[in-house]
């Protein structure tokens, strides 16, 4: 009771805000281009970057978009710049932000842009010769990048502003939003009713196997009824919602420093794990398979690295001389972005590339056609 008290300031302004434009009272609008908004009800831990990959992927192999320009656009959360920037392959965590910095190095051919202002940053994306002309693209310090024909939004479920083409919100399997509470006691950044305003729902860090029966029952809390497997659709509050699962696939370590590793590290039975996001408890159980976990240091979410936590993983790694030093994909990138890291350290440095994957051949191909058919019936505010 007295959880709900001290929550219901934040409570009602969600409510508020969100009444608002439900009732055109403020006003939403389609970007300048097609868009898939990436998203999620709590904060943190639900995948939004490896999910925007696997997104990516399925653009890229489509006769849709394939052979046209895709682009990224995220906030760029902690980033030191300002205004809308293209990130380029050697920009930093520091100057894109640690996301935007991983996926344009893993996608190197896509245009990948950071904006507070999602509907600013997507007429931008569509239109790039407004970068030299206008007043706003003066910071902007690369201008150079074909016009984008459809943009992948990651983490704007919230920014009502902008009516995305096709809406996807992804929530934590074993963490469901009905067990949770609104930040600060809990982790939900927005109502749990808010679930019915997306296109497609994905529960993910799913078990690889997962019966449909489980499914159907996992659902059930959320208010969602008539799940059905094969359509890969059920129903919350009258409203017929696609719904997928997914789960995620750890890939071989890959050295942070790439030239100044020493590969020998990764074969070593004993590792020291560093990691700065906000629920590393599935990645400690994969590693424990295969190493002895000596030290574990854990940081906040989108932590920035300073010399002294150098020091401490050079102490640590002293130490156990024979462990390698882990950590993950977004944590790498603002490594990267620290002085004077010992050669000493960065020869054992790796991190965990992650996947994702959905649970049956049949939820990939629903989820890319359910996708693509509301890309492809996209229409412009006139």
């Amino acid at each position: 009771m007295i959880d709900k008290l001290l929550l219901f300031p934040y409570y009602l302004a969600l409510k508020t805000r969100h009444a608002l434009y439900n009732k055109g009272i403020k006003k939403s609008r389609p970007g300048a281009l097609p868009t898939v908004c990436v998203g999620n009800i709590a904060a943190g831990g639900t995948g939004k970057t490896p999910h925007t990959e696997m997104i990516l992927r399925a653009l890229l192999r489509s006769d849709d978009w394939g052979m046209r320009e895709i682009a990224v656009l995220s906030r760029g959360y902690k980033r030191s710049s300002r205004g809308f920037q293209q990130i380029s392959s050697s920009d930093g965590a520091s100057f894109a932000g640690d996301e935007p910095a991983q996926i344009k190095k893993n996608f190197p051919g896509i245009t990948v842009a950071v904006c507070k202002d999602r509907l600013e940053g997507l007429d931008f994306l569509a239109h790039p010769d407004k970068l030299a002309s206008g007043k706003k693209g003066r910071k902007c310090k690369n201008k150079d990048f074909a016009p984008a024909d459809v943009a992948v939004l990651d983490d704007a479920f919230q920014y009502r502003a902008l009516r995305p083409t096709f809406s996807l919100v992804l929530t934590d399997y074993n963490r469901p939003i009905y067990k949770d509470s609104l930040l600060p006691i809990g982790r939900l950044r927005d109502l749990p009713e808010r679930l019915g305003a997306a296109d497609a729902l994905i529960v993910t860090k799913c078990p690889v196997v997962l019966e449909d029966w489980e499914k159907v029952d996992w659902l059930k809390p959320l208010g969602i009824r008539d799940f059905d497997p094969e359509s890969c659709t059920g129903t919350l509050d009258g409203k017929k919602l696609s719904i997928f699962f997914t789960s995620i696939n750890y890939q071989p370590l890959r050295p942070v420093f790439i030239g100044e590793s020493d590969n020998r590290y990764s074969y070593s039975s004993r590792a020291i794990l560093f990691t700065g996001i906000a629920k590393d408890t599935p990645l400690r159980r994969y590693l424990s398979d295969s190493f002895k976990i000596v030290r574990h240091f854990r940081f906040s979410d989108h932590h920035k690295f300073s010399s002294g936590d150098i020091r401490h993983l050079m102490s640590a790694s002293e130490a156990s001389p024979t462990a390698t030093l882990i950590t993950t994909e977004k944590d790498a990138q603002r490594i990267l972005d620290c002085k004077k890291v010992p050669s000493t350290l960065k020869e054992r440095l790796f991190y965990v590339p992650i996947e994702v994957a959905f649970l049956s051949e049949n939820e990939q191909q629903t989820f890319d056609k359910v996708m693509l058919e509301a890309l492809r019936n996209f229409t412009p505010e006139l």
